[in-house]
């Protein structure tokens, strides 16, 4: 009966005190001594059950914690959730009034608040405390356990104000800290602590300590898991860096391909330009060596013609592409001879793939360029020595024909030839005449400073200014070129002269970098012109008024040859005519509106003058 009353009170969990309720009892019914001491001899064999089940249960309640805390470790995904659990747990399980973690600071050389459960100070959160400094700095330091039940009156710590004052903000009293340990290695202390005194046993301090080890254990993982996903960021970095290096590769080889081919195949310095911007995107001009346009795909915008020059010098120095602003410039080099820039304009960046790219590119056009260059050269030849060989007349027609028929000229039908005298560059006026001979189907020949063309056509002074201005344009200084034709079969030596005495004579009048056929320069083209054509000159000079006077049946050259007898004087002329000053005046207005209105400036007053005779003398034979 006496051991039914205390395992009814074992199994409701009743406090100590309820277990001296049987011995009272007992006393009170007057029991016998021997009963009395039975009674006392079980109730403290309950005593002793009760302590052993509440010790159980509180350490099953801690395992419990420490599964749950390692549950959060392995499936740790945010270490601040982790922690924060960690002390609240220890909190609960310790029955503190506070618990907090600090963290080591080795930058600082101090440890920091990191979590805190229970807290009302705000000072007391932000609290870092120096090494060695409080219970947290010297168990920081010497990671060795620390507890106290009086800290504000504990002299064994190093005591700061600053300390002590959020410390008494907070009202904590009784301190227990212990350290987080990564080997050998303090990296943080866990605490918890109460508003009143009170020890802390042995076993919360090993409890403690099981939580701080978990903690420790959390705070690596997140360490080990961030260098793991950084290490797998760059990584991945690395991957996309390399794959995005071998499709710059690919491009290249590529580009590469594509630019062989077209060297194969007989392509053009566009061909190449085209290939660059398919592969780079963008626009891109190519410039020649004096920075005229050769070609271009798409605009580059403005740019600065300077900035663009000062580039291509640095180019050709370091021997690569060099970037300048939005653009990216090549010079395009055969040796140590300069062929041109190629400008290349695109909205992405250019990697050192790209610009291997263009700098290929650069390669590839002065190959073409020299090649192109190689080519007219030798058609050139052809073109020259077939058309020496006619101004000597040394060969038989009949093969000259057949030679020219081969370089696609027709000796049969109607030709100018035309002389250009300049003072530039030989070679680039000699290319420029077989380009233009060859893009007009006839033939040319570069003599020193001068440029022969035999063209196709009947009109040789728009042939001479053509002439004149393209290559005046090629060679950058002025051009002046005289023109004779329609040739005849058998003519084209006298044709030459012809052309080249009307090349002087502009020279000698002051017209460097004009042109023009004899019949285009008056009376002078009688005295240069091979063949003395008077009657086109009276045409050209004095036609109009002659038709005129035939078809009206009026007297203008009369009054023409009076007043220039007369001295240019209207009254004189009138007199000489028999006629009214003011008819005079009407008759010479008619002139001016036939003539033009320049009829009287020097230079047609003589022409005009010289005209008047030759048609006089005409007239009487």
């Amino acid at each position: 009966m006496t051991c039914e009353i205390f395992l009814e009170l074992l199994a409701r969990e009743a406090s100590p005190v309820e277990f001296e309720a049987p011995l009272l009892e007992a006393r009170a019914s007057g029991a016998p001594p021997e009963h009395l001491a039975e009674l006392e001899r079980t109730k403290l064999a309950a005593l002793r059950v009760r302590t052993l089940l509440e010790h159980h249960a509180r350490r099953e309640a801690e395992l419990s914690a420490l599964f749950e805390t390692a549950g959060d470790l392995a499936g740790l995904r945010d270490l601040d959730a982790v922690l924060e659990a960690i002390v609240r747990r220890a909190r609960r399980l310790l029955q503190a009034d506070i618990s907090y973690m600090t963290l080591n600071d080795d930058e600082r050389g101090d440890t920091y608040m990191r979590v805190t459960d229970g807290s009302v100070s705000a000072a007391f959160r932000a609290l870092r405390l120096p090494m060695g400094a409080g219970l947290g700095g010297l168990v920081a330091q010497t990671a060795t356990p620390y507890t106290s039940a009086d800290y504000p009156a504990d002299e064994r710590f190093h005591h700061l104000s600053f300390i002590d004052s959020a410390v008494g903000e907070e009202g904590l009293v009784a301190i227990l800290g212990v350290p987080m340990l990564l080997g050998a290695r303090v990296i943080g202390v866990l605490y918890a602590a109460n508003r009143s005194a009170r020890p802390f046993v042995q076993e919360e301090v090993i409890l403690l300590a099981s939580f701080a080890a978990h903690a420790a254990i959390a705070i690596d993982n997140a360490r080990l898991l961030e260098e793991t996903r950084a290490a797998l960021t760059e990584l991945s970095s690395a991957n996309r860096q390399l794959q995005a290096r071998n499709d710059a590769v690919e491009r290249a080889a590529q580009a590469h391909d594509r630019m062989t081919a077209l060297v194969v195949r007989g392509g053009g310095v566009e061909d190449v330009a085209a290939v660059v911007t398919d592969v780079l995107g963008g626009a891109l001009l190519l410039l020649d060596a004096e920075g005229r346009r050769l070609a271009a795909l798409g605009d580059i915008g403005e740019h600065n013609d300077r900035e663009i020059e000062a580039a291509a010098a640095a180019s050709r120095s370091l021997g690569r592409a060099v970037q300048r602003g939005g653009l990216w410039i090549a010079s395009v080099v055969a040796g140590t001879e300069v062929l041109g820039t190629l400008v290349l304009r695109t909205p992405d960046d250019v990697p050192d793939p790209d610009q291997r790219i263009l700098e290929r590119a650069a390669l590839v056009t002065a190959l073409l360029l020299l090649f192109r260059r190689g080519v007219a050269e030798a058609e050139g030849r052809v073109r020259g020595e077939l058309l020496d060989d006619l101004l000597t007349d040394r060969a038989d027609p009949e093969a000259l024909g057949d030679r020219a028929k081969l370089v696609g000229v027709d000796l049969d039908a109607p030709h100018v030839l035309v002389v250009a005298r300049h003072d530039g560059d030989r070679r680039r006026a000699g290319f420029w005449a077989t380009s233009h001979a060859a893009l007009h189907h006839g033939l040319a020949a570069a003599r020193g400073g001068e440029v022969v063309l035999f063209l196709p056509g009947t009109s040789p002074g728009p042939e001479a200014r053509r002439a004149a201005r393209d290559l005046a344009a090629a060679l950058g200084v002025p051009a002046t070129a005289g023109a004779s034709g329609p040739v005849e079969p058998g003519g084209l030596a006298a044709a030459h002269r012809e052309a080249e005495r009307c090349a002087e004579a502009l020279l000698s009048l002051g017209r460097a970098g004009d042109g023009a056929s004899p019949d285009e320069l008056g009376f002078v083209g009688l005295l240069v012109g091979d063949g003395r054509d008077v009657p086109s000159f009276l045409d050209t000079t004095l036609g109009p008024v002659l038709a005129y006077d035939e078809r009206r049946g009026t007297a203008l050259i009369q009054t023409l040859e009076t007043y220039f007898a007369a001295g240019c004087s209207l009254s004189r002329a009138a007199e000489r005519l028999h006629i009214h000053v003011n008819t005079v005046t009407q008759r010479l207005d008619r002139v001016a509106q036939l003539l033009g209105d320049d009829w009287q400036t020097p230079d047609r007053s003589l022409e005009l003058q010289l005209a008047l005779r030759l048609n006089h003398l005409r007239t009487a034979l």
